[in-house]
């Protein structure tokens, strides 16, 4: 049901009715969302908490005033339940980055996004706290003590105990204390952003703007660094990870001076911390609200914990015990499938292949600009299996410099596809007939991929009819 309450907001700033209302897909909160179209496009949102919503249009007006990028209210009701602003649009940074999240290979495209996202965060941390009454923040007006051991607590009452593992109750508080007192060491006066994530980042015109901030407080920036590199869906490479925090500290460095080698210390106490915090939240949103969005994230978030419990945390000697135990239980076990590597020779006459697995991936190789012995007539008959055909290729050279170029570019994939659990790479090599040069690749390749990384090989000559698993 469309809230009245929105369509006569819509009225009374541009004096017509809406032409059309289209409600949103809900988010992790319960705010509703939803697109009003008409003589401007605007987004009405009806939150349940007027107290929020509060806090929302404050921070809101602020950071307005300062210049930063977020989207702009321009009308809301007397009972402070409903309001409007800005259309930014439906692309969110979480999206617009969906090839590199679901591969692991991040384009330049996508890499410069999330360059000016996380330079733009140090404005919000240091400008936007400049003259900014954090006691109108929502539900507390910095981070301390009580905000810090609610969301350990949050992670052990919602997530720990729901997965029936045993541990020692008092011997873990004792590390949450640890924990508070290691996280509060700084006194900071900069604004924490607090679930700062790809999913609260929208690109508008190529660039991204901020939403969804209605969280923050006074807090320290390891925080949101945290949350934004860690975001357990994301999968960030950790190349790319360090590449990103060079870039926030670049940033951040016209504000104040910061250490490299003391932030990245006191980052991964907050980055262990943030992980505990949303697997709290994704143990309340899935395992009791039901929503699977939230559980389909549990075993992303599980496989960050178990790759920071890596190197250790001397400071929290029973709660790293008991996090290696949570990652070893059965439901949250490694379930590594084999990589299936499919090779395939074709005749671009014919088209290229299609990609069976779904995934829309891998590698489509040209072999055409080779020299063709389909030319003579002694080999028309033959194949790029045949040894007359092999020792033409092989005599000439061009093929062996050609796929020395191959097996750089699939061999790394390859080590990366097994380093990152996928189950299926396409490597595809087309020529005109489909017949001698793609034909003699992709058996050279298919046999490479299989004698060198032991991976299961599926050779396809599409045009020969011939399909073999080495």
């Amino acid at each position: 049901m469309i809230p009245e309450e929105l369509r006569e907001l819509y009225r009374n700033h541009t004096g017509q009715d809406p032409e059309e209302i289209v409600r949103l897909t809900p988010a992790g909160s319960n705010r509703r969302y939803f697109r009003l179209k008409g003589v401007t496009d605007l987004i009405g949102v009806e939150g349940e908490s007027v107290d929020e919503n509060e806090a929302f249009l404050y921070l809101d007006g602020h950071f307005q005033a300062k210049g930063l990028p977020v989207p702009k209210v321009v009308a809301r009701s007397e009972d402070g339940r409903f309001y409007l602003q800005d259309d930014l649009g439906d692309v969110l940074l979480f999206d617009a980055i969906g090839q590199g999240r679901s591969t692991g290979v991040f384009s330049e495209r996508e890499k410069d996004l999330l360059r000016q996202t996380i330079r733009l965060l140090p404005d919000f941390q240091f400008a936007g706290a400049d003259g900014l009454d954090f006691s109108e923040c929502y539900p507390q007006a910095q981070f301390n003590s009580r905000s810090v051991l609610w969301d350990l607590n949050y992670f052990k009452y919602c997530f720990l105990k729901a997965t029936g593992l045993d541990f020692q109750e008092d011997r873990l508080e004792d590390d949450f204390q640890q924990m508070k007192e290691v996280l509060l060491q700084d006194n900071t006066s900069t604004f924490m952003y607090r679930d700062f994530q790809s999913r609260n980042v929208m690109i508008k015109d190529g660039a991204p703007w901020f939403i969804d901030f209605q969280g923050g407080r006074k807090g320290p920036v390891y925080y949101d660094v945290a949350s934004f590199l860690w975001q357990a869906k994301a999968r960030y490479p950790e190349e790319l990870r360090q590449e990103l925090i060079r870039e926030y500290l670049s940033a951040a460095q016209k504000y104040t001076a910061i250490s490299e080698p003391d932030f990245q210390h006191r980052l991964r106490h907050f980055v262990l911390f943030r992980l505990l915090q949303v697997l709290g939240a994704y143990g309340f949103r899935g395992y009791f609200e039901k929503k699977a969005h939230f559980l389909e994230s549990v075993p992303y978030a599980i496989d960050s914990l178990r790759q920071l419990l890596r190197e250790p945390y001397p400071e929290y000697p029973y709660l790293c015990e008991v996090l290696r135990r949570l990652t070893e239980l059965d439901q949250f076990a490694e379930k590594k499938s084999p990589l299936v590597v499919t090779v395939t020779s074709f005749s671009y006459k014919k088209g290229i292949p299609e990609d069976t697995s779904g995934n829309g991936g891998g590698f489509v190789f040209d072999c055409r600009a080779v020299h063709n012995p389909g030319k003579y007539e002694r080999y028309k008959s033959l194949t790029g299996l045949d040894e007359p055909v092999i020792r033409f290729l092989e005599d000439d050279g061009e093929i062996t410099v050609f796929l020395e170029h191959v097996y750089a570019l699939v061999d790394a994939s390859v080590k990366r596809y097994m380093e990152r659990g996928f189950t299926s790479l396409s490597v595809s090599f087309g020529c005109t007939g489909g017949q001698h040069r793609s034909v003699y690749s992709a058996q050279h390749v298919a046999e490479h991929l299989h004698r060198k990384f032991g991976v299961q090989v599926r050779l396809v000559h599409r045009e020969q009819h011939i399909s073999v698993s080495l």
